[in-house]
């Protein structure tokens, strides 16, 4: 029903019945009219519109109404193959850099930056100088006109697509280059692109037409509209209408291109509106074995920018730890940094990052998209929207894991399943769009649990879910930890879900961690400021109703805003000259706490 939608307006159901009767006429018109077109009458040369000849006839007496009428297979079958071979060169353009070495890319990206700035037809007398007169010449003129416009739109779609989370979840399970844009980009911009192809389809038409109407064109003894054009033109003054029949064929074919590009792209704005990374650095710093081992994790971006400053953690087989922080404290960026998902141009570097006793820069694709999961934040925009549900599970297991396609269909059944989706069999033939917010994410998980995870990194996985959904997807995640005896990482900004499901927290700021405790001392044993701050701000039943809510004051300062001193100072209650000059490590209190503030510990229980 989607594909109709455009013939629901009366433009599009116009245009859609002009495009029928033309390409009809293209098909069958010299096949009905093909002789009476090609008769010489020389008793009949250069006549007026009359019954016997409705626009008259040429210089030898040939019916130029039928002429016009078989001229239509040409105009129109040239018209098209000019815009196919643009369509296509634009797309290996405009899509090729996203798979090329990043030299060569800037260099197609720069070659097509150049070719935009001219104008079309500019372009297009240009070729048919290069390429000579004649249809051939004219055919490669058009195309390579069109060609830089739609390889810059296609590069603008790429880029638009190539951010989204499912992306990066396929990059996680190895897909290569040419597969991800073939399988994930391009079906994603389809749309788009063909409405494009549609409006290039009519400008294509006219330009051609104007080709040949400039002689440079279709030579005879052939003949398009342009030609038939050309030709009525000598005799306009004397009898119009040699000229306006072709003339008028050359507008209405135009239009219904065009207004059948504009009815389709209005179509699918309605349907909107509601609807390569370095690798990280490591050195051989000895580990305490644990399954993810980081020490002085930085993520960098040019101009020094460094979200990420120092993070240093470790995750045990089994363990569920928690990290919290407002927006911005470094959270997602620290757990894309130990999936290997940084982009280029952010650079992370470490003394140490290991996942499961290995150099994370020297994990194989197959082991690590296997053994570590990703629930991303988002599971709108985690999931392929062109693609169902089952086969982008299932596409887990075929690539790391050999499966053939019978074998990995039953193993994203059996996995939805385990995820407590209902009816598993005909949800897995269900596209992402079909699912709620909740059976999404759960879904997400299940695609984590198609390989064999040791760790499951969950990025504020119950954001803009209701209170109930929160807590299955919660429930969920404890129960893979227990049955599959899988460490989690959960990523949130919501310190009390932390409390509820984690056995440790890392309280994050500013790219920092500030402070490490075990959750069942939050709440009595939290020592910095910004950890006591955040707890504060979470009303509970004993919250006084009267009185205004808790907040923190100011805003957490942006990556690039960190200067001297510690990052919180100017937001907390206790700061004095040292927090303002001198920033505090992370310091251990007790074996299992570590705090980074410069306050002794009575004096950061009294703030409490």
């Amino acid at each position: 029903m989607r594909r109709l939608t455009v013939l629901r307006s009366p433009v599009g159901a116009a245009s859609a019945v002009l495009l029928t009767v033309l390409l009809a006429l293209a098909v069958f018109a010299p096949i009905l009219w093909g002789d009476r077109a090609a008769a010489i009458d020389t008793d009949a040369l250069q006549q007026g519109p009359s019954a016997d000849h409705l626009l008259g006839t040429d210089q030898l007496g040939r019916d130029i109404f039928f002429r016009v009428l078989v001229a239509t297979r040409l105009t129109i079958g040239l018209a098209l193959l000019a815009t196919v071979i643009g369509v296509v060169t634009g797309l290996v353009l405009g899509s090729v850099p996203s798979v090329l070495p990043r030299w060569a890319a800037r260099i197609v990206t720069s070659a097509v930056n150049i070719a935009v700035a001219f104008p079309g037809l500019l372009l297009a007398l240009f070729f048919a100088v290069i390429f000579g007169t004649g249809t051939i010449g004219a055919v490669l003129a058009i195309a390579f006109a069109i060609t830089p416009s739609f390889a810059r739109l296609t590069q603008t779609l790429t880029a638009s697509v190539s951010g989204r989370d499912f992306i990066a979840a396929a990059r996680v399970c190895g897909v290569g280059r040419f597969r991800l844009l073939t399988r994930h980009v391009l079906p994603n911009i389809a749309e788009p692109l063909v409405i494009n192809a549609t409006l290039a389809a009519g400008s294509a038409l006219t330009a051609f037409a104007g080709l040949s109407f400039l002689g440079i064109g279709v030579q005879a003894p052939s003949y398009d509209w342009g030609r038939l054009l050309g030709e009525g033109l000598n005799r306009i003054y004397i009898s119009p209408a040699p000229a306006l029949g072709p003339a008028v064929a050359v507008v209405l074919a135009g239009l219904a291109f065009n207004l059948f590009g504009e009815a389709a792209a209005a179509g699918h704005r309605q349907r909107s509106h509601r609807s390569a990374t370095p690798p990280p650095k490591t050195t051989g710093v000895p580990t305490d074995g644990g399954l993810l081992t980081v020490r002085n994790l930085h993520v960098t971006f040019p101009g020094g920018i460094t979200p990420v400053r120092g993070v240093s953690f470790t995750v045990h087989n089994g363990e569920m730890i928690g990290v919290v922080g407002e927006s911005g404290s470094g959270k997602s960026l620290t757990a894309l940094a130990v999936s290997r998902l940084v982009e280029h141009p952010g650079s992370v570097t470490a003394d140490t990052l290991e996942f499961n006793g290995k150099p994370l820069d020297r994990t194989p694709d197959r082991e690590l998209g296997t053994r570590l999961a990703m629930v991303f934040q988002d599971p709108t925009t985690s999931f392929n929207p062109t693609k169902r549900i089952g086969r982008q599970l299932a596409e887990v297991s075929e690539v790391h894991q050999g499966f053939d396609r019978r074998a990995a269909a039953r193993k994203a059944v059996d996995r939805l399943d385990a995820v407590r989706i209902p009816e598993p069999e005909r949800r897995a033939k269900q596209y992402p769009h079909e699912f709620s917010g909740g059976m999404r994410q759960r879904a997400m998980i299940a695609m984590g649990l198609m390989g064999e995870p040791q760790l499951v990194i969950a990025d504020e996985p119950t954001t803009a879910l209701d209170v109930t959904v929160q807590r299955e997807v919660l429930k969920l995640l404890a129960r893979i930890r227990e049955v599959r005896s899988a460490a989690v990482l959960l990523i949130s900004h919501d310190i009390t879900v932390v409390a509820q499901t984690c056995d440790r927290v890392l309280v994050m700021y500013a790219g920092r961690i500030v402070e490490e405790l075990p959750t069942d001392e939050l709440f009595t044993a939290a020592r910095h400021p910004y950890t006591t701050a955040l707890l504060k701000a979470v009303p509970d039943l004993d919250t006084d109703r009267d009185a205004p809510l808790a907040v923190i004051p100011g805003r957490p300062p942006e990556p690039g805003e960190i200067g001297r001193g510690c990052p919180f100072a100017p937001r907390c209650p206790l700061a004095d000259d040292q927090c303002r000059t001198e920033e505090p490590e992370l310091t251990t209190l007790r074996p299992d706490h570590r705090v980074a503030c410069w306050k002794s510990e009575t004096e950061l229980a009294g703030v409490r």
